[in-house]
């Protein structure tokens, strides 16, 4: 069992029941299997970035509030990975009413890597350092090479994916409104 999975679950197990949900009534709304979460709940099993952001969707928090304890500095955050990206946070801001969480990506070629819609309002910022970036909604994605930037709302299916040979180096700045 990785220490890392416990506390996620522990946080998740948390926001959870505060929100007076079941276990069965949050995973329908992730669209994600019962025993999936009752596993990421329990340690048992390491979370995937897709899962993550799935579950922080439905309970309508940022990712950050389910990879970090409040108050820990953004380097004690675990590590997430997906399909084809690993994200390391780097910082969180919060400003008002919004919360940014500023990321260093690593994109894997070969594979796209599908996000489910984040909560409303959210939108992503990608600065791309190194490769070929494809990324934003599913339904109409945008190309970005070194030294470009895009934004996009986030609150729709969105993915991310190495246009070329190369793994893609980015920094991904996702602004949550609270």
């Amino acid at each position: 069992m990785d220490a890392g999975a416990t506390s996620v679950g522990e946080r998740l197990r948390r926001m959870r029941e505060q929100r007076g949900l079941s276990l069965s009534a949050l995973a329908r709304a992730a669209g994600i299997g019962k025993a999936t979460l009752s596993g990421l709940e329990h340690g048992t099993r390491n979370p995937t970035l897709e899962t993550l952001y799935a579950v922080a969707g439905a309970l309508g928090v940022p990712l950050t509030a389910l990879v970090l304890h409040p108050g820990d500095p953004p380097a004690a955050a675990v590590d997430v990975r997906g399909a084809a990206v690993t994200a390391t946070l780097l910082e969180v801001f919060d400003e008002g009413g919004v919360t940014f969480e500023l990321f260093w990506m690593l994109v894997r070629p070969g594979v796209a890597q599908h996000s489910p819609a984040h909560a409303a309002g959210v939108t992503e910022h990608i600065t791309v350092y190194r490769g070929v970036l494809r990324t934003g909604p599913q339904s109409a994605p945008i190309g970005a090479s070194a030294g470009e930037h895009v934004s996009f709302r986030a609150d729709v299916p969105h993915l991310y994916e190495a246009a070329g040979p190369d793994d893609v180096v980015a920094s991904l700045l996702i602004r949550s409104p609270r």
